[in-house]
């Protein structure tokens, strides 16, 4: 199949809009590198940071959840504390309403060092796989 000519576009006021379509050569594309076990070990390794970072919010977020339900539960089921006041509001509001930051404070601090803990030990194999591999394409 031939690329079509300007003299085979249509002869009308919108002439000066014919396309033509440009493609490059077939050999202009350099070939793909064959994947080698060094690629598919850091597909690997990636995908259990992924697991980790994963595996670490989730325990965050339920240990998080766990607490807060313990708090409510605590103020539901134990009548005394509703009877308790600080400055003329009940404790248990100011316990569910102003003392969750810092547990949540406390929660964002645990996961930020646990993901710096594990993108520490990521690096830290990456950097002993590609000193040990010489061909390692994935230079860090």
């Amino acid at each position: 199949m031939t690329a079509p000519s300007p003299e085979d576009a249509p002869q009308t006021e919108a002439a000066s809009s014919y396309r033509v379509r440009v493609v490059a050569p077939p050999d202009y594309f350099p070939a793909a590198p064959a994947k080698s076990a060094t690629v598919a070990a850091d597909y690997y390794f990636v995908q259990s940071l992924v697991r980790a970072q994963l595996r670490l919010s989730l325990m965050v977020a339920v240990g998080f959840i766990v607490l807060l339900v313990g708090i409510a539960l605590i103020v539901a089921f134990w009548p005394e504390i509703r009877e308790l006041r600080l400055f003329h509001i009940p404790l248990a509001w100011v316990v569910l309403g102003v003392g969750v930051y810092p547990i949540l404070m406390l929660a964002a601090v645990l996961f930020t060092r646990g993901a710096s803990k594990n993108e520490r030990l990521y690096s830290d194999l990456v950097k002993d796989i590609a000193k040990d591999d010489p061909q390692n394409p994935v230079q860090r």
